[in-house]
């Protein structure tokens, strides 16, 4: 099976990845990847763009180098409430939104502080993919999330940068959310969480995993361009953009 979509990307823009733009798209261009989604990480992760730089993202071109680009950003769940901390006004600009917990953003609490962390984020209709939820140090009730994101049409990533070693002990939690999602109908999508323009299209270790949980090709994202594009564009984005 080959994946032919990767919207999980960094550029130095994020403030710890290591190459550009054009090198990551240029990469995606090499490798096969189709449609390339450039997704930094929201203003409140030390080092990250400010918040003019997803206001300005109608600049970038949208095809470079043969691929598809879309423009999004990794925005961070700060509280309870599922605040993020992207205003509506830049949301609605965006091609797309993936949705992380991440540590400098929000302390860690116990299950039901973090699930309900995640369960009011997914309220906010923009939220089109959860990164990462396998991350150990965030214990959720992966029944409820996914029984939300099929009611509210999110796409729960998979994330190899976490299965090669970014999120120790990740991969026990996303076997079990893989097995979640195939049970209950609700679509994935892999993501490479890629922070050098090497890693953009190595799905390895999710491919693996994947596979190894019998996840229907159907339920997969990244096995066809018009699969991501009908998705956002369900959504009411993308909306002067058709595939040739």
């Amino acid at each position: 099976m080959k994946y032919l979509i990767d919207l999980h990307t960094h550029t130095i823009v994020s403030g710890h990845a290591y190459t550009t733009l054009l090198e990551n798209i240029k990469q995606a261009s090499e490798v096969g990847i189709k449609i390339m989604g450039t997704s930094e990480h929201g203003p409140k992760m030390p080092g990250a763009p400010h918040i003019w730089y997803f206001g300005n993202m109608d600049k970038i071109p949208r095809e470079v180098y043969g691929v598809t680009v879309l423009k999004g950003c990794e925005a961070n769940i700060l509280n309870i409430n599922g605040e993020l901390d992207i205003p509506e006004i830049i949301q609605n600009k965006l091609d797309y939104i993936i949705a992380s917990l991440h540590d400098v953003c929000i302390e860690p609490g116990d299950k039901e502080y973090n699930t309900t962390a995640v369960l009011n984020a997914m309220d906010n209709p923009n939220i089109d993919i959860l990164g990462h939820l396998g991350n150990p140090v965030y214990p959720i009730d992966i029944d409820a999330i996914v029984d939300k994101a099929k009611e509210k049409n999110i796409l729960i990533e998979i994330n190899n940068g976490s299965l090669s070693g970014s999120r120790e002990g990740s991969y026990d939690n996303c076997i079990k959310i893989a097995q979640a999602c195939k049970e209950k109908g609700v679509r994935v999508i892999l993501g490479t969480d890629s922070h050098i323009s090497f890693t953009i299209g190595n799905f390895d270790k999710v491919k693996e995993l994947v596979d190894s949980a019998k996840m229907p090709e159907e339920l997969i994202m990244n096995t066809n361009e018009k699969k991501i594009v009908e998705y956002l564009k369900g959504k009411g984005k993308l909306e002067n953009f058709n595939l040739e």
